[in-house]
This record gives structure tokens, C-alpha cells and sequence, in this order.
């Protein structure tokens, strides 16, 4: 069977993918999570350059790593700003707590806005949260740094020197992985929420000054939870492709 494969149901494979947000506390085996690394492994890169690195944080790192985040975000609710983000930016000048990538503080810029509202009233809507209840939204928010119960999260680390093409590159491998994982019946769930505090995973991780933390993956294996059961919203070719300018003279 080697080199043979069976691309025809691949469509309907890949829309069956899901951000899972509530797991079993079922551990999942090394050999598992290196074979989903390997699978991630065989995306296509800049000059073959590899220009990423991952923190596998499981059993006692991820645990800590999980109380010092929620540990930085209870205090992010006595920090004065309107929504999490103002929140986040209120504690960063407060405490001068470093981060790695301020974008994922920033608002959206208006032509991204209707996706994210969409998908942030639909959420909210699917687990019966009022928009003005703001305790049951900062709760639902703390989940990410529970990892959402998830035995394993990776650190996605990228190569300062690349930019944009390492984040390129990191992305096509998370998108690997996350398949390689859907197919052994892992879920995962992309976080940028965790980016905002690189130091706390440095500090577990023997990580070099040349790379920067681009986002965590939680994995592990989805529980029967509500939350599991949403689907996002997924848009139509349509509104990506771009017309052609108009040549007429």
C-alpha cells in the first residue's frame, strides 16, 4: 500500500474538524503526540527551514503553566478596560507583565470585525451567555488557561528572523497536525490567548532568544460536553477570491 492513498472523501474529512473546547482528562500516549508532530512535519516550509519549535507541556508543567496563567488572569479582573483585551492591556501597564505578541491584544480592524462578532454572539448564544453577563464570560474565557481540561498543550514557537514567513510556515504544521490528530480521534484547539505570556513558558522550556511564541494547541480527547457540539460558521470561496479590475479603456 505504499504511496497509495485515498484523497476522494478528503472534503468531507477536513470540514469534520472542530475546535474542541472541553476534554477528557485521559492522558495521551508520547508516541501519539510525536506521530501527530511527525504528520505535521511533512507541510511544506520556506527552503525547507523548519523555522519553528514546539513546547510539549503535559503531566506537572502543564499543570503549573495552567495555575500561573489563571493565577495573571484573576488579577485581569480587578485591572480597569472595557472587555478582556482592555482588561489585558490595562494589567500590562500596571504590571508590566511581557508578552510576545501584542496583536493578539489589538482590535480587530474593521473589515475582520463582522466574522468576529458572528462568531463570538454565536458562541456566547450556543452556551446560554447573555452578552451583559460578564462574570459567565469571564469564566468561559479563564477555560483557555485551563487548556479546557486537555492533558497536553503545545507551544508553537517561531523564528524571529522569518517573520511573517515562519508564521506562514508554523501555520501550514499546525494544520498538519491538527488533521493527523482529528484522524486518530484527538481534538484540538488552536489558542491565541495563551500568547500573551511567553515568559511563564520559558521559564519550563529551554527555548532560544531567536524565537518568539506564536500560539498553543490544546490536545486531547474531546469530552461529551456542550461546548463540543457547536459549530463555527464557515464562509464560502466566494468571499475570498477577488475580482479582476476592471481593464475596459
Amino acid at each position: 500500500m505504499g504511496g497509495q492513498f485515498n484523497a476522494h472523501d478528503f472534503s468531507s474529512f477536513a470540514s469534520s474538524r472542530r475546535s474542541t473546547r472541553d476534554f477528557l482528562p485521559n492522558p495521551v500516549a508520547d508516541e501519539l503526540i510525536e506521530r501527530i508532530i511527525a504528520d505535521g512535519l511533512t507541510s511544506p516550509s520556506w527552503s525547507n527551514t523548519r523555522p519553528f519549535v514546539v513546547a510539549v507541556a503535559k503531566g506537572d508543567v502543564r499543570d503549573r503553566l495552567s495555575i500561573e496563567f489563571l493565577k495573571r488572569f484573576e488579577l485581569l479582573k480587578s485591572a480597569q478596560g472595557e472587555g478582556i483585551f482592555g482588561k489585558i492591556k490595562a494589567l500590562f501597564r500596571r504590571k508590566g507583565l511581557p508578552t510576545s505578541n501584542w496583536l493578539v491584544i489589538r482590535p480587530y480592524h474593521k473589515d475582520l470585525i463582522p466574522r468576529s462578532r458572528r462568531i463570538g454572539k454565536e458562541l456566547y448564544s450556543h452556551m446560554g451567555i447573555e452578552r451583559e453577563d460578564k462574570k459567565a464570560r469571564d469564566e468561559f474565557w479563564a477555560r483557555n488557561y485551563e487548556f479546557f481540561g486537555a492533558p497536553v498543550e503545545l507551544f508553537l514557537f517561531t523564528h524571529k528572523s522569518l517573520g511573517k514567513f515562519a508564521a506562514s510556515d508554523a501555520g501550514l504544521f499546525m494544520q498538519n497536525l491538527m488533521l493527523s490528530a482529528h484522524s486518530q480521534g484527538l481534538g484540538t484547539c488552536a489558542q491565541g490567548a495563551v500568547a500573551v505570556w511567553e515568559d511563564a513558558v520559558r521559564k519550563e522550556f529551554k527555548i532560544s532568544k531567536n524565537y518568539s511564541l506564536l500560539c498553543g494547541i490544546c490536545v486531547g480527547y474531546p469530552s461529551e460536553g456542550k461546548i463540543n457540539q457547536f459549530g463555527a460558521n464557515r464562509i464560502t470561496p466566494s468571499e475570498i477570491i477577488l475580482p479582476e479590475k476592471n481593464n475596459d479603456r
